[in-house]
């Protein structure tokens, strides 16, 4: 798989530092009940960033079976001009085959969402 051009993130890393910041604001919110609305806004801000978290999680896995997808059907491509360079008589198997082949579960549950 080719590299990212930016640094890869430690989601878990990101959801510890998310919840320990949580604890924070719990405590803070318990402590000074007279900015109530302040640490409400703060909370749902940790919230959301809890749903990012699972949608980027999502996104990552999708990403990475797109991408063997794409390789896969690279590789009968490229097999099928072998195939058709040498002579063999169906060539265009090897793309039948490939594009045939049973779906891997998290890619028939992503186009069914």
């Amino acid at each position: 798989m080719p590299t990212l051009p930016y640094p890869s993130t430690d989601l878990q890393e990101v959801r510890t530092r998310n919840n320990h910041a949580r604890r924070i604001v719990a405590g803070f919110a318990s402590a000074m009940p007279a900015l109530t609305d302040v640490w409400r806004d703060i909370d749902g801000a940790l919230n959301d960033m809890a749903a990012l978290l699972a949608e980027i999680t999502r996104l990552s896995a999708e990403l990475h079976d797109t991408r063997l997808d794409r390789a896969n059907l690279l590789a009968a491509m490229r097999a099928a001009l072998a195939a058709h360079a040498d002579g063999e008589p169906d060539p265009m198997w090897y793309l039948r085959d490939e594009l045939d082949a049973p779906e891997m579960p998290s890619a028939a549950s992503r186009r069914q969402a």
